[in-house]
């Protein structure tokens, strides 16, 4: 992007050499805060809370982890309560026999983090059945990325009767590293038009790489969540974010939290975001 501007640059100042100088920008560090990664779902199995202390924005040093905060997750719906234990890099609950996410409850993560105690809210919402996933081969000539393989599609339908909000991702083989992230309304991109209807082509169609399809004997595995309104709001900023690019990106903007320090002129800022979702999933095998 800066070799970009610079070459534009250039050419409006009248075709001077090549832009080629290294630039070493001398950007202060700033202060570090704690930095939240928590999802609780429906699912059963290790649910897992990660804080992490943000680093400089030129460091290619990993983010220190943080091990010394006290966690519990709290469903206000039921009462019940959930500790979490720090292994490995990680807080964790074993939710094998019982998820902890219940559709319809309404949870708050309590952190107590160096004294302080910063606590968030979401809600648990709903989240439709995939009926099913195809797949079509196309040649290169034939695909829009111009890339031959196998180009997958699923099929879900909104659930009526409300506004929801869903996110879509998907992965090759397993769960282990993401391929796509979508992100719809009722099926569609905006609400109030397709209550109840289908997952509309071009979201449907967002679970396959384009710029590397799916090949013979790969695994199309698709992941469908809810979120609350505060959450789609929160992930679709940060999406935006992350895949800025171009000549006309969207400016780089402070991405909110719901993490709240509940101590009267407590100091501890915590970034990040405490969400809660219900999950379908489904798998289909190329063959």
């Amino acid at each position: 992007m800066k070799k970009l501007l610079c070459y534009i640059s250039l050419a409006l100042l009248g075709g001077l050499t090549a832009c080629t100088d290294t630039i070493n920008l001398n950007i202060p560090k700033g202060k570090s805060y704690p930095v939240l990664d928590a999802w609780i779902t429906t699912e059963t199995g290790i649910q897992t809370i990660r804080i992490t202390m943000s680093v400089p924005y030129t460091s290619e040093d990993p983010a220190p982890v943080v091990s010394d905060a006290k966690i519990i997750v709290h469903d206000i719906t039921s009462g019940d309560s959930y500790p979490f234990t720090f292994s490995n890099g990680a807080y964790t609950y074993n939710a094998s026999s019982k998820p902890i996410g219940v559709v319809g409850h309404v949870y708050k993560l309590h952190v107590e983090y160096q004294g302080e105690i910063l606590e968030g809210l979401d809600s648990l919402n709903r989240v439709p059945p995939i009926d099913s996933i195809t797949y079509e081969f196309k040649k290169k000539e034939e695909s829009y990325s111009n890339k031959e393989g196998y180009y997958a599609r699923f099929f879900a339908k909104d659930l009526p009767g409300g506004t929801d909000y869903y996110w879509i991702r998907s992965y090759r083989n397993d769960t282990t590293r993401r391929l796509e992230d979508a992100f719809s309304i009722d099926g569609l991109y905006d609400s109030g038009l397709n209550d109840g209807g289908p997952f509309i082509l071009p979201i449907s169609q967002s679970i396959t790489d384009y710029s590397k399809p799916f090949q013979l004997n790969e695994k199309v595995i698709v992941r469908l969540s809810s979120l609350s309104k505060r959450s789609y709001d929160f992930l679709t900023q940060v999406d935006q974010q992350v895949n800025a690019g171009g000549l006309f990106a969207k400016v780089l903007e402070n991405v909110p939290t719901n993490m709240q320090n509940t101590i009267t002129n407590g100091k501890v800022r915590m970034l990040g975001w405490f969400g809660t979702s219900a999950v379908s999933r489904a798998e289909k095998t190329i063959k």
